[in-house]
């Protein structure tokens, strides 16, 4: 079991940005309109500035209108409805998720989509909400193509897709679409986007 980071004398937005524990997190769902569902969950932390994979949690979500699964929808996540059968209910698997994630920052990429997703399983279950600090890594390309703009007017942009993004920053192709692999692909991405930006404490990175 990993240990997370104390430090009672200061801020926490005033550590330097590896004194903070980052939980990347994924969430496969079933479409992205309010009515969806969530299918499946990967995170991992980041622990003085090294991915801790073996502190991972993943777990697949029994759906509770199985019927509502589209073929669309499976084509997209590849989650089989056989799958979900036997995998725990969103009621045993949420409190695990925000249990971890209120240990530390919250690392997403298009952060909008799977905040709206947690926040509304939240109310479904009555589970208070945590106040969380939350890293886009979308909104650190942002800022990383504003800033070659200025040094390179006419440069590509990089793409704001988690995959294309990492190819442009050379990062390996990963397995898309699975919750655990999309969440170490945004915790990898994270790690270069804040070299590259030179950013040196938590603070910058909101």
């Amino acid at each position: 079991m990993f240990a997370v980071l104390k430090t009672p004398f200061r801020h926490p937005e005033g550590l330097a940005w590896w004194e903070a524990t980052y939980w990347a997190l994924d969430l496969e769902t079933s479409g992205l309109t309010p009515s969806d569902q969530i299918l499946s969950v990967g995170l991992l932390p980041i622990q003085r500035g090294a991915i801790v994979y073996g502190a991972h949690y993943y777990s697949l979500v029994r759906p509770r209108r199985p019927e509502a699964l589209s073929p669309e929808g499976v084509r997209a996540h590849h989650i089989l409805p056989a799958e979900l059968r036997d995998a725990p209910p969103l009621e045993e698997v949420l409190p695990e998720v925000l249990r971890r994630v209120a240990q530390g920052v919250l690392l997403l990429h298009f952060a909008q989509v799977d905040l709206g997703f947690l926040r509304r399983a939240c109310r479904e279950l009555r589970q208070p909400w945590p106040h969380l600090r939350v890293v886009d890594t979308a909104v650190l390309l942002a800022r990383l193509n504003r800033h070659q703009a200025c040094l390179e007017p006419y440069a590509q942009p990089l793409p704001s897709s988690l995959g294309a993004a990492r190819a442009a920053l050379g990062l390996p192709p990963h397995l898309e679409h699975h919750a655990l692999w999309d969440a170490l692909a945004t915790a990898e991405l994270f790690l270069v986007l804040r070299e590259r930006l030179g950013l040196r404490s938590l603070r910058q990175l909101f």
